[in-house]
């Protein structure tokens, strides 16, 4: 919802701070520097400070934003916490084991969204150094823990019995730099283990789910630039004045298990996995957001299954970059996808394959593609993105593909493959309206015919069809060195032709 997004921020706030200096640093330099990074990102701060001897005391700490294309506002307040001059440069944050966090959000409607949540540590030592300009947080916990305690929306309000995320053996450091026109951020933080918790009734369809989960251990890895006129409220033009944040968080040993029952249909199951990373990044040259589980497993049943499914993969990852921004000159875009060694129960094999005709070997698929083109619309403009359904023009375009990878390999074949091409965008005459392609694709099929055999034999494939199959796989390839192996290789000419293995088919 959008009244976490203040949440988050003021959470980087806790975080983000600078390389040291030899420089005092005082209390009420780190407090303005606390409020001018709330209200660089268009914060409204409001609170009632003191002071006694080395203290400051911030009191009924308020925080106001107001939400892009009049949709409202969210506004939120904490509790109380302390800054505390220690003598020697540093300055202590100090907050009390249970700090309430109220927020409420209104919609262009009026309408009334408020949450009540509750941050509460063990332990939390938290110390700044360093100067006005580069600040150092450095901070342990023996644990925190962030829970909803209350939400209120009207008819949409759910039911909520557990909402909450504890970490232990919390450990990190957050720097902040001033630069002339962007703050550089900085945070590294090690915790483990790390649990979750959700457990919730829909208002409106009346469905339960429980969900937790574990991580053993968690890193996490960040860095970024904040631009002084940062405006939460236009992405686009942030980007274009150099935001960006960088991140990556590995973990240890993660397993989730839910439950979801609706008018007595049950739906459980259970994953885990050795290990995993998550990466995310966000700048002016676009979006990038990928990540990889290693030893994954998956168990699902449901009252509507016949019998519950038991999966498994080596490793299951997946990656995705665009251009989020217009853009004159071309920017990279990637799609990755990967399952390695996949594996699914005899059951499940039997209900296609009941004489276990195919081999069950573990299966494999890999996709590595990558190329160049450009947005003509900035996709976090809601005006633009508006435009686009009511128009006939292309969002954007597409200079260059590059396929690095192609890999299938699934009940005894092996289809591989990898090629690249370009685009002419003048001429749109050639290709039925789209920009001409020129370039070559290279294929290679091992196992082809003997697995079209089997789907034969077991009645998948009727005769008549195998017979087409075999002529399009005689038009487009030729037998290659190995025993059952074809090969392909598809070719575009700059003059538009399309040949197969040198024949000229278009």
């Amino acid at each position: 919802m959008s009244y976490l997004r203040p949440l988050a921020a003021s959470a980087l706030v806790l975080g983000f701070s600078g390389t040291a200096a030899l420089a005092d640093l005082t209390a009420d330099q780190v407090w303005q520097d606390w409020k001018t990074y709330l209200e660089e990102f268009g914060y409204q701060v409001t609170s009632d400070e003191s002071r006694s001897g080395d203290t400051l005391t911030i009191r009924d700490l308020a925080m106001e934003l107001s939400l892009p294309e009049a949709e409202g506002a969210v506004s939120m307040r904490l509790g109380q916490m302390e800054l505390v001059e220690n003598g020697d440069g540093t300055v202590t944050v100090v907050l009390p084991e249970t700090m309430p966090i109220a927020i409420a959000a209104s919609d262009d409607e009026a309408q009334q969204v408020t949450a009540t949540m509750e941050m509460t540590h063990q332990g939390l030592e938290m110390v700044v150094s360093g100067s006005a300009e580069a600040m150092e947080y450095s901070y342990d916990a023996d644990a925190l823990t962030m829970a909803l305690t209350d939400i209120q929306a009207g008819e949409e309000t759910p039911e909520i019995r557990a909402a909450q995320v504890r970490l232990e053996n919390l450990s990190g450091t957050s720097r902040t730099a001033i630069g002339e026109v962007t703050r550089a951020v900085q945070q590294n933080m090690t915790a483990g283990p790390v649990t979750y918790d959700l457990d919730f009734t829909d208002p409106t369809e009346g469905g339960t789910l429980v969900f937790s989960g574990s991580l053993a251990n968690a890193t996490f890895a960040g860095t970024g630039a904040i631009p002084e006129t940062f405006d939460s409220n236009d992405i686009a033009a942030a980007l274009r004045d150099g935001f960006r944040f960088d991140s990556r968080m590995e973990y240890e040993t993660g397993s989730t298990v839910y439950r979801f029952e609706d008018d007595g249909d049950v739906l459980e199951g259970a994953n885990s996995s050795d290990s995993g990373t998550i990466t995310s990044s966000i700048g002016p040259d676009g979006l990038r957001y990928g990540g990889a589980g290693e030893g994954v497993t998956i168990a699902i049943s449901s009252s509507d299954m016949p019998f519950p499914v038991d999966l498994s993969m080596a490793r299951m990852g997946f990656d995705i970059a665009m251009p989020v921004i217009e853009s004159e000159t071309m920017q990279d875009y990637a799609v990755g996808m990967e399952l390695a060694e996949f594996t699914m129960p005899d059951q499940l094999w039997s209900l296609f394959d009941p004489g276990a005709q195919l081999p069950r070997d573990p299966a494999s698929l890999k996709l590595d593609l990558s190329g160049k083109g450009r947005l003509f619309v900035d996709l976090f403009d809601p005006e633009q993105m508006a435009k686009i359904d009511s128009s006939e023009d292309a969002p954007g375009e597409v200079e260059s593909l590059t396929l690095h990878d192609l890999t299938l390999d699934v009940a005894g074949a092996t289809l591989t493959g990898e090629g690249a091409f370009t685009f002419d965008q003048t001429d749109t005459e050639s290709f039925g309206g789209a920009p001409a392609p020129e370039g070559a694709l290279d294929l290679r099929l091992v196992g082809g015919n003997g697995l079209l055999d089997k789907l034969i034999a077991m009645g998948l494939v009727p005769q008549d069809q195998a017979t087409g199959v075999r002529m399009m796989m005689g038009l487009f390839a030729r037998p290659g060195p190995g025993e059952d192996e074809l090969v392909s290789k598809i070719e575009v000419t700059e003059d538009g032709q399309v040949l197969a293995n040198g024949q000229r088919i278009k």
